[in-house]
């Protein structure tokens, strides 16, 4: 059977190029359009998108979106009053309120007529519009076909069901476990779901971790779990590679210093740690030998715990190779940090609040979302 066939992936390595994709994709729907995402701006990339959302829509297509409500807080809910018009819906995922805030939606995802969807690190604004490199913020994407197509949906379908965060449908949700089931052949879903407390994303990659010789990552955001930490180190000391590249320029300066108080201990174990020099890194690419992970998920504690996220995991080799390249050419522009360097860059304050950063985002953040599901049930 060809692995293709099943679940192929196709990478997206430009906003420029994923933003054309998308509307390409948009206006070529013929039934049903499914838009999910975290950061909705309104700008010329946001109206542009929207512009061919509303268009589909009045040719009879259904069209349903989903936009987080903390992510996306800076839009107005007039900005879709011309969507509606023309017959789509629109929802906000866990409406803003002081006593659930920190459950957010990160996911990004586009489906069209149940046949090809869209997945990765993008947000619909403008600063991810560029190369990467000499304009715009440096993200991935990726176009996914196959059986995937059939969870993914589903799982929208899900999240789309429980957006408003009612307490009687949110419970009930909870319970019943829909849409944790097995993955397709040669792909897989992988799926954070802290209402349920059910995380496939980080369970499926302790494992392949644990079998894991040559490891390369991209990671926005890096604060993954001590048990990831460990098998981290664990193949880098038993002569295995790994290969992390992380941000050299932040839009979230607390979690890029929370991140550096890890270098240390990642570098005298031998794993090698590279900061992207170019532009703000946003993206998101996982390998663990023959086996590619693409999707909204970062390495960090929020999006393994607390965050609604996807990652959609295969061993198709074109998607494989792909990748391998993708991480090469980012690699090109990344530097390299070094344990002698490090060191003696690290200044006592530096150090006190690199520790503060990593309390405040592994332990608080997570131990207030916890205390608001709580809540829910």
């Amino acid at each position: 059977m060809n692995m293709a066939s099943e679940c192929s992936l196709r990478w997206l390595r430009t906003g420029s190029e994923a933003f054309g994709v998308m509307v390409d994709m948009i206006c070529g729907a013929r039934q049903s359009v499914r838009l999910e995402m975290y950061i909705y701006r309104d700008d010329s990339v946001g109206q542009w998108v929207r512009d061919a959302l509303v268009e589909a829509a009045r040719k009879g297509v259904k069209v349903r979106v989903l936009v987080d409500s903390v992510g996306s807080q800076a839009l107005d809910d007039e900005f879709w009053d011309v969507l509606r018009k023309a017959g789509a819906e629109v929802r906000w995922f866990n409406p803003f309120r002081l006593d659930r805030f920190a459950i957010r939606n990160h996911r990004k995802l586009l489906l069209c007529d149940d046949k090809i969807a869209m997945i990765g690190g993008f947000n619909i604004a403008e600063e991810y519009e560029g190369d990467g490199i000499t304009r715009g913020w440096c993200d991935l994407g990726a176009v996914v076909t196959g059986k995937v197509i059939d969870e993914l949906m589903r799982s929208f379908d899900l999240l789309y069901q429980i957006a408003e965060f009612r307490h009687a449908r949110f419970k009930q949700w909870r319970k019943s476990r829909v849409g944790i089931g097995p993955g397709p052949i040669c792909g897989d879903v992988l799926l954070n779901l802290p209402g349920t407390g059910h995380s496939s994303l980080k369970l499926k990659l302790n494992e392949a971790l644990a079998k894991a010789r040559d490891v390369r990552i991209i990671s926005a955001y890096f604060l993954p779990t001590w048990k990831i930490r460990r098998q981290l180190q664990r193949i880098a000391r038993s002569g295995g590679r790994v290969q992390i590249i992380l941000a050299g320029k932040s839009d979230v300066l607390l979690s890029q210093t929370a991140s550096r108080s890890l270098y240390r201990t990642l570098l005298q174990a031998g794993v090698e740690i590279y900061e992207y020099e170019p532009q703000i890194l946003h993206a998101k690419l996982y390998m663990m030998d023959d086996c590619i992970y693409a999707g909204s998920a970062n390495l960090d504690k929020r999006s393994l715990s607390i965050n609604y996220e996807l990652l959609v995991r295969t061993s198709d080799p074109v998607a494989v190779q792909q990748g391998r390249e993708i991480f090469a050419d980012i690699l090109g522009y990344s530097r390299r940090v070094t344990l002698s360097e490090w060191k003696k860059s690290r200044s006592l304050w530096t150090r006190l609040w690199e520790k503060v950063a990593y309390v405040f985002l592994v332990h608080l953040d997570p131990y207030v979302a916890r205390q608001q599901l709580r809540m829910l049930r």
